[in-house]
């Protein structure tokens, strides 16, 4: 399926040059470029591919603020984790209706804070949890967070969040009585999901938990499936609408009245908006006649290249001498920390012509980059941003 205007503008090496303009080149590398409006027509495909679904941007992939007010214009919606967050959003035109706080891990003075910013939804996965919603949230709606299995995630999400079904039906039961609205159950099923049928064994768990609740005389109307939808990065993926499509299917499978849908999407939409620009600091070698080259850039882990740790996400790479002979390289960040390497094992080959200098595009790097960059490890600044295309 061939992606919208941005999806492929942007990932093209020329054409973010062609978009940046010299006027807006910063004088140094590292850099992300971003273009909001990529981003936004990948959340209205997606909202297209979930007809009559809640679509929850994820604000922690990438909380650029004229990203964020794009999408408020769109008609977005947004899962916050934090004040800070939800302040982010209220400042650039969100209403607080359509926030989400999606955090199950919150302090009595942040519930509060969302409370007295006009929040009212929810979610949590623990007893104590709930009873400081209800403290501090009176009369809000809530919604309880079951474990997934994240198989099948190239980043897994597994174990920290979440609780069994059992547990969320007595704590569901529990809501009412302590002033909450109980209307829903979500999962994650781990980010950079590759299987389209993982969602089916949560879905079935959350038709079980919401027919336990409603012969308990509590209706729950909502169930929010999560993120995980994936991106192009160095293998082909399913389309968006094949997730959708499995999805939909399995809820209409497991319950006898289908419930609201809602997503959290953010590395899907996200991601392909941004290019990293770094620029090669070192190509050395450890033996004089060894084959493989280590190329060191001025970006690494600690720069916002978090997500290559196991390398787990293996961006696609593009640089000025593409097309010529190249060979193995073992790719490096700049800092003295020795576990600041990006990729050893994946079979990385970059141009033989490769010099200290050149730059190295990162594509698809808009998610979870500027907001996994260190504040300054080793001296190294955080990742800026550069935002490219029309402000419209």
């Amino acid at each position: 399926m061939t992606e919208p205007r941005g999806g492929l503008q942007i990932v093209e090496r020329r054409a973010v040059a062609d978009a940046v303009g010299e006027r807006d080149v910063p004088a140094h590398t590292p850099c992300l470029y971003l273009d909001p409006g990529v981003a936004v027509e990948r959340y209205e495909r997606l909202r297209a591919a979930f007809a009559d679904t809640d679509s929850y941007y994820a604000v922690k992939a990438n909380p650029e603020p004229r990203l964020i007010r794009r999408l408020v214009r769109a008609g977005a919606f947004f899962d916050v984790a934090s004040p800070a967050e939800i302040a982010l959003c209220l400042a650039e035109g969100a209403d607080p209706s359509r926030l989400s706080y999606g955090n199950t891990v919150k302090k009595a003075s942040d519930i509060r804070y969302a409370y007295r910013s006009g929040v009212r939804l929810f979610v949590f996965d623990s007893q104590d949890e709930l009873l400081k919603l209800a403290e501090h949230a009176p009369g809000s709606a809530v919604f309880c967070r079951l474990l997934a299995s994240s198989a099948g995630a190239q980043w897994p999400l597994s174990g920290k969040f979440g609780c069994t079904p059992e547990m969320a039906v007595d704590l569901l039961t529990q809501a009412p009585r302590l002033g909450l609205r109980p209307v829903g159950v979500s999962f994650h099923v781990g980010s950079q999901q590759l299987d389209p049928g993982r969602w089916e064994p949560s879905v079935a768990t959350a038709a079980w938990v919401s027919g336990e609740l409603a012969a308990a005389g509590i209706e729950l109307t909502m169930l929010n499936v999560g993120g995980g939808f994936p991106v192009e990065y160095t293998s082909p993926v399913p389309p968006i609408e094949r997730y959708a499509e499995a999805i939909t299917a399995a809820v209409g499978r497991h319950f006898d009245t289908r419930p609201r849908l809602a997503t959290e999407p953010g590395r899907y939409v996200a991601a392909v908006a941004g290019v990293l620009r770094t620029e090669v600091v070192l190509v050395s070698r450890k033996t004089f006649d060894d084959d493989t080259r280590w190329v060191y850039l001025d970006v690494g882990r600690f720069g916002g290249l978090a997500e290559t740790e196991g390398e787990a996400i293996r961006y696609r790479l593009v640089t000025p001498h593409d097309g010529g002979p190249d060979g193995a390289v073992v790719l490096a960040g700049p800092t003295c920390d020795s576990v600041d390497i990006l990729y050893q094992r994946a079979a990385y080959r970059l141009p033989l012509a490769l010099r200290q200098g050149d730059t190295v595009d990162i594509l698809a790097a808009g998610a979870y980059t500027t907001t996994y960059a260190s504040v300054g490890f080793n001296g190294f600044p955080p990742l800026p941003t550069v935002c490219i295309g029309d402000d419209e």
